[in-house]
């Protein structure tokens, strides 16, 4: 039975574990943390009163079908975990784009057409981008960025449309994001059959969604599982296979963060550590913030942000499966926030929700508590070269920076976790 160590239990980590013992493999965990989940997990206790919190907002979509393989593989039914709607952006006025169900793009195209508050010009500049994208293979050069992508749309579909989409996808601000990884999660999204686009929103807290089924899977498996325990050492033995503070295994996969990934493996890859020590980070803030009562139309709304309102998104976390009137802002790509100082970010964010949800409010709005995550997604530009999955001989990467086709999202990290693991077993 091929021994293989999976070093980290984030997404990516779980899903390795778990492709690998389906495989065969006599298969050990590793994390530091106490618990699984990494950079979408549920938080502890403290500060959040008598809620559970996680330390983040994360969207599925339909397309994401190697994570809802794995769900289905360690005994998750998706009904059970996710509201799955047709794609919805639409502001607190009900303003923005809400497809029906169906094929996407004939939902698309509807949706853009019936879309209040453009012009007929604006809606069929779109539709025509829209064609010609499709028609090129929602291909572009890989200097293109999203902002020269779409220079030639209208003000207002840019700002209304192409920038929440792009800070939902990638987590990069569109003058800064790849045109070509946006345009793959566009494909994806709208033209690989019904259901691909639509919205899966978490109504369980993230914990329960994936990191607790997959270790329970994995201990029934006969897998062995050692979280709160950092592994210090890797070296490669001589022999073929690979000691992990000493024990010897047959392969390993690294699914660590990137900064934890580049110190495992320095000492004899260097370049690799290098490519991925280089990689730019963009943060996401959340601001929870309870009123009572409140009750928002969407489960999710767009919000107008600036340099005077920090958050795009506001998820109403009563309406899935949490506490009524608790609210969820996010401030994504929020580095010149965080820049000014986490205090003055959650103020801001509080007075834009007071403002754009005034007709939503019925009680005082106040802040439950706020959470950062410094490293939320690499800053996924033009042209980027990522960390090649294949460290070493038997030695393997795993996660959502890891070279590959998806930006930092829970679908990203699970297949490259797939894809090691099945490297791993080859």
């Amino acid at each position: 039975m091929r021994r293989v160590a999976v070093v980290g239990a984030g997404w990516a980590g779980l899903a390795s574990a778990v492709e690998a013992t389906e495989a065969g493999a006599q298969v050990t965990l590793f994390d530091m943390a106490p618990e699984a989940g990494g950079r979408a997990r549920t938080l502890g206790g403290r500060g959040n009163g008598d809620m559970v919190l996680d330390n983040g907002q994360h969207i599925c979509i339909g397309a994401y079908t190697e994570t809802l393989r794995l769900l289905a593989k360690v005994g998750v039914a998706e009904s059970q975990v996710f509201l799955r709607m047709p794609l919805t952006l639409v502001d607190a006025a009900g303003e923005g784009l809400r497809l029906g169900r169906g094929a996407p793009l004939p939902a698309f195209a509807l949706a853009v057409l019936r879309r209040h508050g453009w012009r007929w010009h604006d809606r069929l500049a779109l539709l025509r981008t829209a064609a010609r994208w499709r028609r090129q293979g929602f291909r572009c050069a890989p200097t293109a960025t999203v902002d020269e992508l779409c220079a030639s749309l209208p003000a207002c579909v840019r700002e209304d449309f192409i920038e929440p989409l792009c800070i939902a996808a990638l987590n990069t601000s569109a003058a800064e994001a790849s045109g070509a990884v946006f345009l793959r999660v566009l494909n994806d999204a709208l033209a690989t059959g019904p259901g691909s686009a639509d919205l899966l929103l978490p109504r369980i807290d993230l914990g329960a969604v994936f990191p607790v089924p997959a270790l329970a899977w994995l201990q029934r498996a006969g897998a062995v599982v050692r979280l709160g325990e950092r592994v210090n050492h890797l070296a490669a033995t001589g022999t073929g296979t690979w000691s992990v503070d000493g024990t010897a295994f047959d392969r390993v996969v690294v699914a660590a963060s990137a900064v934890e990934a580049a110190r495992l493996v320095g000492q004899f890859m260097p370049e690799w550590a290098a490519r991925a020590s280089a990689l730019r980070y963009e943060p996401i803030v959340t601001v929870y913030a309870r009123s009572a009562g409140a009750r928002l139309p969407e489960p999710m709304l767009t919000l107008r942000s600036d340099a005077d309102r920090p958050a795009q998104f506001v998820f109403d976390r009563g309406r899935l499966g949490g506490p009524a009137g608790l609210l969820a802002l996010v401030a994504s790509g929020a580095s010149a926030w965080l820049h000014r100082g986490l205090v003055e970010t959650e103020r801001a964010a509080l007075a834009q929700a007071r403002h754009a949800l005034s007709s939503h409010l019925h009680a005082p709005l106040e802040a439950v508590r706020t959470i950062v995550e410094k490293r939320a997604t690499f800053a996924c530009t033009p042209a980027l070269v990522r960390p090649a999955a294949t460290v070493h001989p038997f030695l393997f990467a795993a996660g959502d920076y890891v070279e590959g086709p998806y930006p930092a999202t829970l679908e990203g990290a699970v297949r490259s976790g797939v894809a090691a693991a099945r490297a791993a077993m080859a």
